[in-house]
């Protein structure tokens, strides 16, 4: 985390940075003053636009891992209207394969409401609610109670994104998907299919029809490209856009 920014080391040789799309060019300048002739590693899903274009100028090298774990298959991608049938057929699927859910609504102020809601549609489902504003040490229990299968579905804000891997969610839901950038999209979808399973992902958005350009071209892009090892063509559209 940033808590890395405050250290001094003796003899550094070697910084990698997992997740690279998560610290803005203000942390990467002050890691270049911090650490100097020092090996630098960056690793991400979906390099930023700013990353990408460096190594495209060659200022930086660049390589991919391509190969995917065995027996994993890309994440079957949809992008929808809002609507409640879509929402309670999806989580009925997965529930009817023994499987869990994730649904993401990043708003802290309305994700009890969104709770109540989907209670109405699926009143016997178990849901737990999770965001930032909860203490590390309830959300580290209750992932434990989520991972043993004692809930249907975790609702929760995009805190969700990076480091969990529970092989058994293989369904992702993101309610206003057009509010987010492509890497953050790409790396929720990245939570779901991380076993032999088929994932699948559902980016709901208000209206369809009154999607900005822009918001448009990212969710085509995500839709389009929904196989394993896509991250870097999604970068490029991200450059693109």
């Amino acid at each position: 985390t940033h808590a890395l920014f405050g250290l001094g080391f003796k003899k550094l040789g070697v910084v990698i940075i997992d997740e690279e799309h998560k610290f803005g060019v203000k942390q990467k300048e002050k890691i270049k003053e911090l650490y100097h002739n020092v090996h630098l590693l960056s690793m991400s899903a979906t390099p930023i636009p700013r990353s990408l274009n460096l190594a495209l100028s060659q200022i930086k090298t660049f390589s991919e891992i391509l190969t995917p774990p065995t027996k994993r298959q890309g994440v079957r991608t949809f992008v929808k209207s809002y609507d409640e049938k879509i929402i309670k057929e999806a989580i009925l699927r997965e529930i009817r394969r023994g499987g869990q859910i994730f649904f993401v609504h990043n708003r802290i102020a309305s994700i009890e409401s969104k709770k109540r809601e989907l209670e109405q549609i699926l009143p016997t489902l178990k849901i737990l609610t999770l965001h930032s504003k909860i203490s590390a040490t309830i959300t580290e229990k209750e992932m434990i109670k989520f991972e043993n299968k004692e809930y249907d579905l975790l609702l929760s804000t995009s805190i969700i994104e990076s480091g969990i891997h529970i092989p058994n969610v293989n369904t992702i839901i993101i309610d206003g998907a057009d509010n987010f950038g492509i890497a953050d999209l790409h790396q929720m979808r990245g939570r779901v299919g991380r076993s032999k399973r088929q994932g699948f992902c559902y980016f709901l958005v208000k209206d369809k029809s009154k999607l900005t350009d822009q918001a448009k071209k990212r969710l085509i892009a995500l839709e389009a490209n929904s196989y394993l090892g896509s991250g870097s063509v999604l970068a490029y559209h991200d450059l693109e856009i």
